[in-house]
């Protein structure tokens, strides 16, 4: 029987040389069939708000939506490791209110751990909440919640410069007490050396494959979101036409008088 795991596990996987794989996940359904196929982690993203509620960017979601998702998947009862991001304007402003929303996610949520973006200027943040004894995934790199000082969704750490910056987020998060960190939209040589160099596991997207792990948006993996493919997904089933042939299928049936049957109908 599957063991629950906890962050300890992914620092010895870490050491073990063992991959770490991760996907996003918002609903009950979801969660329990992730957590069969025996998925090391989950990740209920602020992604939600592009994927599921149709948004344009991350930026809207608050953390009402974080919290009802995050309790969602936890009624599933994952052994997996559920971590949940704290949202747009939930840790920015001030220690106290990043605090308090972290604990929110762990009390109300039911989350095991919660993730911020940010390297150097939120190191306090992520000290701040480790010191309340609740772990903490950073995410460097390209932050979707920082979109439009970076001038869009763009490929960073290009530069000597922007390296030697994500080096020293990698470390200072690492310093303040994350257990984990993200690293996405950055070169695969630096993803390497930034693994090679910390001691707590990195997760991946469009990191390349010298990470300790890898997670995707479950949506993209399924081919359910049409409003972007990125170069670093990998689309394993395509879900999109099934649904439309089953909704166009039912559609005709109910039009045509072929549902419901009379097996379909209580006597």
């Amino acid at each position: 029987m599957q063991k629950q795991k906890t962050v300890l596990d992914f620092q010895r996987m870490k050491a073990e040389g063992e991959r770490i794989a991760v996907l996003t996940c918002y609903d009950f359904p979801t969660a329990g069939i992730m957590d069969q196929c025996g998925i090391d982690m989950i990740l209920v993203g602020d992604s939600v708000g592009v994927v599921v509620a149709g948004h344009d960017n991350t930026l809207p979601v608050t953390m009402e939506d974080m919290i009802y998702h995050t309790k969602a998947v936890l009624r599933a009862r994952p052994k997996a490791l559920v971590v949940s991001d704290l949202p747009f304007l939930s840790y920015q402003i001030g220690l106290k209110s990043a605090r308090m929303n972290a604990g929110l996610l762990i009390k109300e949520g039911g989350a095991a751990a919660v993730k911020l973006e940010g390297g150097v200027h939120v190191a306090d943040t992520i000290k701040a909440i480790t010191d309340m004894d609740i772990p903490v995934m950073a995410h460097i790199g390209l932050t979707p919640q920082s979109l439009h000082r970076m001038g869009g969704f763009k490929v960073q750490g290009k530069s000597e410069e922007q390296a030697e910056k994500l080096l020293e987020d990698a470390r200072a998060v690492e310093r303040a007490g994350a257990f984990s960190v993200v690293l996405e939209g950055i070169p695969m040589a630096l993803a390497g050396r930034i693994t090679a160099e910390l001691s707590i596991p990195t997760i991946g997207i469009g990191a390349g494959p010298l990470c300790d792990g890898q997670v995707l948006v479950l949506h993209d993996i399924l081919g359910l979101c049409s409003k972007y493919s990125p170069k670093f997904v990998k689309r394993y089933a395509e879900l999109a036409p099934v649904i439309s042939e089953a909704v166009s299928s039912y559609i005709a049936d109910v039009k045509g008088g072929a549902f419901p049957e009379e097996r379909h109908s209580f006597k």
